[in-house]
């Protein structure tokens, strides 16, 4: 199974329901999958991570870039 190998994450089992005739009727259990990729961590490892996990990765690094550029203007 596919899965994040920082967060875990995994695919989620979910139903749908379809509107007919002004009722809400369930229909058959759809499989939802995280949107992984595959990208490279901080420390040089590649890994299968999720948007979610990336996207933090790159907050991260950009934080780290301001305070390394606060410190050497002080």
């Amino acid at each position: 199974m596919r899965k994040c190998e920082i967060c875990e994450k995994t695919s989620k089992m979910g139903g749908t329901r379809k509107l007919l005739r002004g009722h809400y009727n369930p229909t058959n259990w759809t499989r939802k999958y995280p949107n992984l990729q595959k990208t490279t961590t901080p420390k040089g490892e590649k890994v299968l991570a999720c948007t979610k996990c990336i996207k933090t990765f790159s907050k991260d690094a950009r934080l780290a870039d301001r305070k390394a550029k606060k410190e050497l203007v002080k």
